[in-house]
C-alpha cells in the first residue's frame, strides 16, 4: 500500500441550498486515502456520509446546490472550485462509481452490454467495436454467466445481485484510480453481498484502485475496509480509546439530529447522559482534553480539561 495518499480532504465543508432552506451536511470533515486503501465511511442515514463524497463531484439532485468549502486534493488536482468540465472529465474516468440502486442507475430501455461500452467509447476514445469487446471482457471479469447472452440483456431481465455486477463493469471500465461505493449490497441477500464484496476487493487489487466504501453495515466493513470513518451529523464520531477491542457495544438512545433544522449546540446533546447547559450554547470546536493527545468537540470533557490544568 503506497504512502503517499491519493486523496486528501482537508476542512471539507458543504451547505446544500435549496428554495426553501439550507442544510449543512458536512462540517470540516479530514482524511486521507493512498492505492489499494479501502476506506469506509459508515454512519446513521442523514449523518452526510454520501454527500461528502458525491457533492464536491457535482453529483447532487436536480434544484440542489452545493456551497462547498475547504480544500479536495485528488491525485495533486483541487477538486473545490473546479468547473463542470473539469468534473465531469473526472467522472467516470479516474473517479467511477457504484451507486446505490443499480435499477434506476441503469437506462432501462438499452441493453446492458451498450451502457458498458459507452464508458470505454467516452473516455478511452475507443471505436464501437473495440468497446463492445471491452464490454464483453468485463462482463467477463465481473463475473457474470453466459457473458454473450448478458450484454444483449435489459437491465430488468437481470437479477439484483446479476444488476449490481453490471454497475461494477461500468464503474471499472475506464480503469479509474479511485472507486467510489455507495451501499453496493443494499438489498442483496447474504450470499450475494459477500460475492460483490470479494469481487470488488479482487478487482481493486488487479487494477491498483483506491476505494471509498460508503455503508451502513458494520458487517461489511468488517469484511472490506482497511479504515473506517464514522460520521455524525455531517462530522467525524470516535469511539472512546478506552473501549476494549471485542467489547460489548452500546447504542445511544433516540435519533439522530435533524439537518433541515440548524443545531445551534453539540450535535449529540439530546441523546448525551453527561449534558450540561454549556452543550446547548454553541457547536463545539475541537479542543484538547485532560488526556494527552486526545481533542474532542465535547464541552463536558473541555470544562474538565480546563479544571485539570
Amino acid at each position: 500500500m503506497s504512502s503517499e495518499p491519493i486523496l486528501r480532504v482537508k476542512d471539507l465543508t458543504i451547505d446544500l441550498l435549496t428554495a426553501h432552506t439550507v442544510v449543512r451536511p458536512v462540517d470540516g470533515v479530514v482524511y486521507e486515502l493512498s492505492r489499494r486503501e479501502t476506506l469506509a465511511i459508515v454512519g446513521e442515514s442523514g449523518s452526510g456520509k454520501t454527500v461528502t463524497c458525491f457533492a464536491p463531484l457535482g453529483l447532487m439532485p436536480v434544484g440542489v446546490q452545493a456551497d462547498i468549502s475547504g480544500s479536495i486534493l485528488f491525485d495533486s488536482r483541487q477538486l473545490v472550485g473546479s468547473d463542470n468540465e473539469t468534473l465531469r472529465s473526472l467522472r467516470g474516468k479516474s473517479i467511477g462509481f457504484i451507486f446505490q440502486d443499480p435499477m434506476s442507475a441503469l437506462n432501462p430501455a438499452r441493453r446492458v452490454g451498450r451502457q458498458i461500452a459507452e464508458v470505454a467509447e467516452l473516455h478511452l476514445g475507443m471505436t464501437a467495436r473495440a468497446a463492445e469487446t471491452r464490454a464483453l471482457e468485463l462482463i467477463k471479469m465481473v463475473g457474470m454467466s453466459d457473458p454473450e447472452i448478458r450484454l444483449k440483456q435489459y437491465p430488468h431481465e437481470l437479477s439484483g445481485g446479476l444488476r449490481q455486477r453490471v454497475m461494477i463493469a461500468i464503474a471499472i471500465a475506464a480503469e479509474p484510480t479511485l472507486l467510489v461505493a455507495d451501499e453496493p449490497t443494499t438489498a442483496l441477500d447474504v450470499t450475494v453481498q459477500a460475492q460483490i464484496l470479494r469481487l470488488l476487493k479482487e478487482i481493486q487489487s488487479r487494477m491498483n484502485m483506491a476505494m471509498i466504501l460508503i455503508t451502513h453495515d458494520m458487517g461489511v466493513v468488517a469484511g472490506a475496509a482497511d479504515r473506517v470513518m464514522v460520521m455524525y451529523a455531517g462530522r467525524h464520531a470516535i469511539p472512546r480509546k478506552q473501549d476494549a477491542i471485542g467489547s460489548r457495544f452500546r447504542g445511544l438512545p433516540g435519533v439522530p439530529p435533524i439537518l433541515g433544522a440548524p443545531i445551534t449546540g453539540c450535535a449529540f446533546m439530546p441523546r448525551c447522559g453527561y449534558a450540561v447547559d454549556a452543550c446547548g450554547e454553541r457547536r463545539p470546536p475541537f479542543l484538547p482534553t485532560a488526556v494527552p493527545g486526545v481533542s474532542a468537540a465535547c464541552p463536558v470533557l473541555n470544562i474538565r480539561a480546563k479544571e485539570c490544568a
